[in-house]
C-alpha cells in the first residue's frame, strides 16, 4: 500500500500532495470523533447539549469549528490541546501550546 501511495504521489504535484493529506487528516477526524465517543460507551443520544442528529452531522462534518469541538470533548469530560509545531524540521522554533481547555 505505501509504494502505491508513493507512487500516486510521485505524479502529483506538491501541492496537490499537501491538499490530499490535509483531506485524509479530517476524515481521520471525523472517525476518531466518533471511536472517541464509543470508547466512553455514550451513545450519539447521551450527549449532554446536543441531539442525536447534531452528534450525527458533527461526527461526518469535515470542517468543525473549535468551540463546536470543545463543546463536544466536554460532552464527553475529555479536554482539547491544540499546539502549534515548524513545518520544517530544521528549525529553531519549538512546539508551543496555543490553547487548552
Amino acid at each position: 500500500m505505501k509504494d502505491a501511495i508513493k507512487m500516486m504521489e510521485s505524479k502529483m504535484s506538491p501541492k496537490s500532495v499537501r491538499r490530499a493529506q490535509i483531506k485524509a487528516e479530517q476524515d481521520i477526524m471525523t472517525i476518531r470523533l466518533a471511536q472517541l465517543r464509543e470508547e466512553q460507551n455514550v451513545k450519539q443520544s447521551e450527549m449532554a447539549n446536543f441531539t442525536q442528529s447534531s452528534v450525527s452531522k458533527i461526527e461526518k462534518r469535515k470542517d468543525i469549528k473549535i468551540s463546536t469541538l470543545i463543546d463536544y470533548l466536554d460532552s464527553l469530560e475529555m479536554g482539547l490541546e491544540i499546539i502549534t509545531y515548524p513545518k520544517i524540521a530544521a528549525s529553531n522554533k519549538q512546539e508551543k501550546i496555543l490553547l487548552k481547555v
